[in-house]
């Protein structure tokens, strides 16, 4: 197998099964017009979180990494009619690409989009005693998983689920004696998921248009 064949079978499953419209399509079109990296989750990467969110009956969602808004609108669509999303973004421009998408798809007053360092804003979130999340994606900078899964931690409650994307770095993640940062960062993630007590997690490897990746989900129980 071939990446070329990973992607023309991640195109028929996502014809097949209908993992886009128009809207995202021109979500992604906007996006990438606007300059912004091509890392956003594949369509049915993206219909995948929609219907776990909805499995969990999830009311209140957070997601770490807004980029144009695609997984944010495929998330927010999980929600019920008085469902909030929350949705972290560091970079001011990629925040404006999203804020117009999200309008389009007809969710800015279920979504908002807060501009800044996550772990600031995570802690702050801790501070002020906001009410626990239901689903949280992490989809930020992949060093800083396990400062993300801390706060997340203190954030959630029982029966909070906890997704993390790109835990497999093309398989970077098995070598112990890997300098990337990232790497790092994610070891330590399923070093703080394999040790704490709270939470019962797995992990999936995934190919296809985005390549030899995957992702952790994982429940919180206590």
């Amino acid at each position: 197998m071939n990446e070329r064949q990973w992607i023309a079978m991640d195109e028929y499953l996502c014809e097949r099964t209908r993992a886009q419209d128009e809207t995202l399509a021109a979500t992604l079109q906007d996006s990438a017009q606007a300059g912004l990296p091509a890392i956003n989750v594949a369509p049915n990467q993206g219909k995948l979180l929609q219907m776990l969110a909805r499995m969990r009956g999830a009311r209140r969602i957070l997601e770490l990494g807004t980029l144009g808004g695609y997984s944010t609108i495929w998330l927010a669509r999980a929600l019920p009619a008085d469902g909030t999303l929350l949705t972290l973004e560091a970079v001011e421009r990629h925040a404006e690409v999203a804020r117009r998408n999200i309008e389009r798809a007809g969710l800015s007053g279920v979504v908002s989009v807060i501009v800044g360092d996550a772990v600031d804003t995570l802690e702050a979130f801790v501070r002020d005693g906001i009410p626990p999340f239901d689903f949280i994606f992490l989809d930020a900078d992949k060093k800083s998983y396990p400062a993300y899964l801390s706060l997340a931690l203190r954030l959630s409650r029982p029966g909070t689920v906890i997704v993390a994307d790109n835990v497999i770095r093309a398989g970077r993640i098995a070598d112990p004696h890997s300098t990337d940062p990232d790497v790092i960062g994610v070891r330590a993630f399923f070093d703080m998921l394999a040790s704490d007590a709270r939470i019962s997690s797995t992990a999936i490897q995934t190919v296809g248009s985005k390549g030899w990746d995957g992702f952790s989900l994982s429940i919180v129980s206590d």
